[in-house]
């Protein structure tokens, strides 16, 4: 276990290095921080720290940097997370609040992570799988066309055109569509097909073909939909750090198109907790200079999906997790109260 003066010495390290950008030595820490001794004994920390895998020395300069073990206790035992001002806030909730759609919702999500956190945001979209359904929508558009519209508990809207085997008339297409609502309304997705596997045998001989149609249709909907879906932003952020990715910008914006690597960075939805993932801990080799920031978000205290940033390990980490922390929560608000 590290002194209580020893983890000071490494949040001082940690701080400095994010800020310059440049090693940090005894000196410059003692002149810097009130940590009430001498250079001398400093540096006698900053040995231990190097020994124990805290710290590194670069080149042979006397400065040092932390390591991903270094940040790792930083972000575990010693980062208060930096909580948004009030006109930040007030500037998240206009923003996001102005959104029309799902879509704009995730969109503005995206500029705004990337934005105020200036690294590479990805917000992965509500998942089907893990919604529930608010209402289906039937409406005739011709003596054998209907149109089928799916709106879920997280905004999302699903339409589709059905060409009917038989004319279906308004009132049919009233009845289907209340009794369809009456099954399935406000409930999970994965319980959908259970739900009405019996409702064409409740209707007349001569509906029962379009209602198995209609029926079709939205089972196909909810399948074809359970593909995750992200959405990325400010990856141009990226050649703000050309040092922090010496000779392995490439790999970083590879990794950063492979949606099944990202999905798997963002970590499982059913964990809504903040989740950072540093250097090495990221699996992707790749992605061994960067660190990831996650965070669950949805309505009702459930995650629905995740969103998150991506970024050297040399991160403003305090500030970076206060950001995805506040944008998550207002996201859930939006659609809480959409």
């Amino acid at each position: 276990m590290l002194s209580e003066r020893r983890l000071e010495v490494l949040r001082a390290i940690v701080q400095d290095y994010v800020g310059t950008e440049e090693p940090v030595g005894s000196k410059a820490l003692t002149e810097r921080h009130s940590l009430g001794v001498s250079p001398a004994t400093v540096r006698n920390d900053m040995a231990a720290l190097e020994d124990e895998g805290f710290i590194a020395q670069p080149h042979t300069s006397a400065g040092r940097i932390p390591t991903d073990k270094g940040y790792r206790l930083f972000v575990d035992k010693l980062a208060d997370i930096k909580p948004m001002t009030a006109p930040e806030r007030r500037a998240i909730q206009s923003f996001l609040d102005s959104a029309v759609d799902l879509d704009d919702v995730v969109g503005r999500t995206v500029r705004l992570l990337a934005q105020l956190t200036r690294q590479v945001a990805v917000v992965q979209y509500p998942s089907l799988t893990r919604s529930t359904v608010r209402h289906v929508e039937l409406l005739s558009m011709s003596p054998a066309r209907v149109m089928l519209v799916l709106i879920t508990d997280t905004g999302r809207v699903e339409q589709r055109m059905i060409d009917c085997p038989a004319p279906f008339g308004e009132t049919s297409v009233a009845d289907l569509r209340a009794r369809l609502n009456s099954r399935i309304s406000g409930r999970r997705f994965a319980d959908v097909p259970q739900l009405v596997q019996d409702l064409p045998d409740s209707f007349e001989q001569e509906d029962r073909g379009t209602v198995a149609v209609v029926l079709s249709t939205l089972l196909e909907t909810v399948v074809e939909e359970t593909e995750e879906r992200l959405m990325i932003g400010g990856t141009a952020n990226l050649a703000r750090y050309g040092q922090d990715f010496p000779l392995m910008i490439r790999p970083v914006l590879e990794a950063l198109e492979e949606q099944v690597v990202l999905l798997r960075l963002l970590g499982e939805v059913t964990d809504p907790r903040m989740a950072v993932r540093i250097g090495h801990e990221n699996a992707y080799e790749g992605l061994n200079s960067t660190s990831v920031v996650s965070v669950g978000y949805g309505s009702g205290g459930e995650a629905v999906a995740k969103l998150g940033v991506v970024g050297p390990t040399r991160m403003d980490y305090p500030g970076t997790m206060g950001a995805v922390r506040a944008v998550a929560r207002y996201v859930g608000q939006i659609l809480a109260e959409s």
